[in-house]
């Protein structure tokens, strides 16, 4: 065998050897997207290793749904059926919060009217009775629900917390409503009910047109 046939040889098998590689290297390269790749559906996605079902469209989970944190992740039926309490609560604690609202400022009024028409009032109290309580006049009633008032910094701190708290729980109500799961949506709706029945349960004044319901055009969000 002569030089120029073994140079062939060598030639030829260097190429197929070659051939083989780069062919291998596009198998491997082609198949490992394939391999690492995330499959997704319309209906929902699985979190990684623990296994949170989390859904964009309405659903129905209860074992293994999660709401806000990884670390809220339900694993039985008795732990989602804590978190529909606690939902119905957390809803009638934003009831509450308006109420207190409410109140306090209810509050601050009678305060203001008593201390604006407390000493002028003295000046109207017959002289034949001294034991006569005093008493504000109509023309006095009238300037102090006309002319109103500002509240105080520590008034308008208290106020300004009340709103950030209310607005807070507001907030939380709607990101989990935004699962879209049936079970906390209705359980949202019944602490409404619930929360209205009990806390909005107030005397109603004929002399005004406003009520409760009238004062809150917006009622989901704070």
């Amino acid at each position: 065998m002569d030089m120029s046939s073994m140079s062939g040889m060598d030639m030829s098998s260097m190429s197929m050897s070659m051939t083989m590689d780069m062919s291998s290297t596009a198998t491997v390269t082609g198949a490992a997207p394939t391999s690492t790749g995330m499959s997704m559906d319309m209906g929902g996605m699985s979190m990684g290793g623990d296994s949170c079902k989390i859904s964009m469209l309405w659903n129905w989970y209860t074992i293994d749904s999660c709401f806000l944190a990884s670390s809220w992740h339900n694993t039985s039926s008795g732990m989602f059926a804590g978190s529909c309490i606690g939902v119905i609560l957390l809803t009638m604690t934003l009831e509450l919060l308006r109420r207190t609202v409410r109140e306090y400022d209810r509050y601050l009024i009678r305060k203001h009217t008593s201390t604006f028409v407390l000493a002028p009032a003295a000046t109207s109290s017959t002289s034949d009775d001294k034991t006569a309580t005093a008493r504000p006049t109509s023309l006095q009633q009238n300037a102090v629900q006309s002319g109103g008032f500002r509240p105080t910094i520590l008034e308008q701190a208290i106020r300004a917390l009340l709103h950030m708290v209310q607005f807070a729980v507001a907030y939380f109500i709607m990101l989990l409503a935004m699962y879209y799961n049936g079970y906390i949506i209705i359980c949202i709706f019944i602490g409404a009910y619930l929360g209205a029945f009990v806390f909005h349960w107030e005397h109603l004044d004929t002399g005004r047109r406003a009520t409760s319901a009238t004062q809150e055009p917006t009622v989901c969000c704070a």
